[in-house]
């Protein structure tokens, strides 16, 4: 199985991915610069970073990235793209996923663990974790604030896009225990198609016990599995 790695100019996680799938979990992954045309690959990670240096807007510029041709195509075509944290902040600029990322409510950069709670099983991303549990993974960004409408937020609650909320470690989401004031306490959501899956919290900081915790192997592995099929 393939995965392609596209990076940016600031990009600055593409390494800490491309180790935890050939190392950890023995996958085929490569970094592709964003200046290339063509992926060749069966997953595409936008990972962490600073695209651009965030100039404008986070993702702003990278949209416009030649990469971001084949991007589209492999999301077009149905299969999967994960997208972490300014990987997911890129793809909302792309329009491959809906809504935007703004600067946290705090103005503050948020450097901390925070908990999610599962609101829909979601197989392709989360195998067999089901709605109500509770993950834990870091977050790293200081423009992480999800934003769409009210009426946007509940329909994609109901109808299962919104895959993950900010949560305290009971699982209850509140105001509290929502880092950066996003919209319905979203941490991360996938498109209307199930194939592209956009995540503010870091899930290739948390695959091993010395980094703190290992539940971001929970949506490698989902991946994994249901490419193999």
């Amino acid at each position: 199985m393939k995965w392609a790695i596209i990076a940016f100019p600031g990009t600055n996680c593409e390494e800490d991915t491309r180790y935890l799938l050939t190392e950890e979990l023995g996958q085929d992954a490569r970094v592709v610069w964003h200046q290339e045309t063509r992926a060749d690959a069966d997953v595409l990670v936008l990972p962490g970073g600073f695209a651009h240096g965030d100039y404008l807007r986070c993702g702003a510029i990278a949209r416009f990235s030649p990469i971001m041709t084949a991007v589209r195509e492999h999301a077009e075509g149905g299969r999967p793209v994960l997208g972490i944290c300014n990987g997911m902040q890129v793809l909302t600029e792309a329009g491959l996923l809906p809504g935007v990322l703004l600067r946290n409510d705090s103005l503050e950069y948020r450097c901390r663990w925070v908990h999610l709670r599962v609101h829909a099983a979601d197989r392709a991303f989360l195998g067999d974790t089901p709605a109500g549990a509770v993950l834990r993974m870091p977050i790293s960004h200081g423009e992480g604030r999800y934003h769409c409408s009210p009426e946007e937020a509940e329909a994609m609650l109901a109808n299962g896009q919104v895959i993950v909320r900010y949560c305290d470690e009971r699982g209850a989401v509140g105001e509290e225990s929502n880092p950066n004031g996003s919209t319905a306490g979203i941490a991360g959501l996938r498109n209307a198609r199930g194939n592209v899956f956009g995540l503010m919290p870091h899930p290739e900081r948390a695959c091993n016990p010395l980094l703190g915790g290992v539940d971001g192997l929970v949506i490698f592995r989902a991946l994994i599995e249901a490419m193999n099929g």
